[in-house]
């Protein structure tokens, strides 16, 4: 007698479910929630939703903080990655869109949240692929070129393309990492630098464990190391490939990093916590010629931020550390 219950290929807790049928089912994940092009009515911030590409389909919220009326003020640029282990969240989520209100408010940033394909149906490397074109769209604002011939108002008013950023949570800040050794070897449109990126809390692994991690098959078991051959699961060399570990066989030098200033910040009860402060390490010890800084909260567990429902101290002081780089 066959058996009704399904077959499962992969059981990432807490996040996703893949059965052998080819069915995902997503466990966790914050809400779709709509822009606010009259203003959050927490921090005065607009937001609203573009498409950048239709084919492939990439799309983006974009946010501006409150300005006064009727005055054109030049602002940093910010291009943000969510988190979600690269297959679960949005840059359309109740967490992304509640952390970029209060960051575009604290930092006075003009910002735009990507919204990349997910694994496992689109899988790595295409999600670095997705971020990297809407960076490279972002960038053709500076100047008359248009890209696909639509240019947004608010980044064309508003960015100042001398102070662009990119950062990310978790998966987003591997995003950014990777998106910054792009950029250190291909230009960007117009020829626009990227001034710094931000990593929070991102998601860096390997084969062998380092810190506090856990030893022996508690590592092999943990979903860090199995879920990144779900999400790329062409990735050459495995978990050691470069894009999610940088110090992996056949890496390219961080001193190839495409900006001018890095910041790293983790949160002491974070699993990832070791590989941040690891990943700084490297990078000083790689010859790069930026600043690179690293930014702890203590008592404080994996995007913490990104959960809280109020600015709590700690989610205050990051926002305020973020701020102060995001100049």
């Amino acid at each position: 007698m066959a058996s009704t219950t399904k077959e499962l290929a992969f059981k990432g807790v807490p996040f996703i479910r893949i059965y052998k049928d080819g069915k995902v089912e997503r466990l966790r994940g914050s809400p779709y929630v709509p822009p606010s092009p009259d203003k959050d009515p927490e921090t005065g911030v607009s937001s609203k939703d573009i498409t950048i590409s239709h084919n492939p389909n990439i799309s983006a919220r974009l946010y501006l903080p409150n300005l006064p009326q009727n005055q054109i003020q030049k602002l940093p640029i910010l291009v943000y990655f969510h988190g979600g282990a690269f297959c679960i969240e949005s840059a359309f989520s109740l967490h992304a869109h509640r952390f970029l209100n209060r960051l575009v408010s604290e930092a006075q940033v003009a910002a735009v949240s990507v919204e990349y394909r997910l694994a496992p149906e689109n899988p790595l490397p295409l999600a670095y692929e997705d971020s990297w074109a809407a960076l490279q769209w972002v960038a053709s604002h500076s100047n008359n070129q248009e890209l696909d011939g639509k240019k947004d108002p608010w980044l064309a008013k508003f960015g100042d393309f001398d102070r662009l950023y990119i950062g990310g949570d978790s998966a987003g800040g591997n995003i950014a990492h990777n998106l910054a050794m792009k950029v250190g070897l291909e230009s960007l449109c117009g020829g626009v630098k990227v001034l710094g990126a931000f990593l929070s809390h991102p998601y860096f692994w390997g084969s062998k464990p380092i810190g506090s991690e856990p030893k022996g098959e508690d590592f092999e078991n943990t979903l860090e190391y199995k879920g990144w051959d779900v999400v790329y699961p062409s990735a050459p060399g495995g978990i050691d490939n470069p894009m999610v570990n940088p110090a992996g066989e056949g890496a390219p030098s961080l001193a190839g990093l495409g900006c001018s200033k890095l910041l790293m910040c983790v949160a002491s009860k974070d699993q990832l916590r070791d590989r941040g402060v690891w990943y700084c390490d490297l990078v000083r010890e790689s010859g790069w010629k930026g600043e690179v800084e690293l930014f702890e909260v203590e008592g404080e567990e994996h995007c913490f931020h990104l959960g809280s429902e109020t600015v709590t101290e700690n989610v205050k002081k990051l926002l305020k550390r973020l701020g102060s780089f995001l100049v």
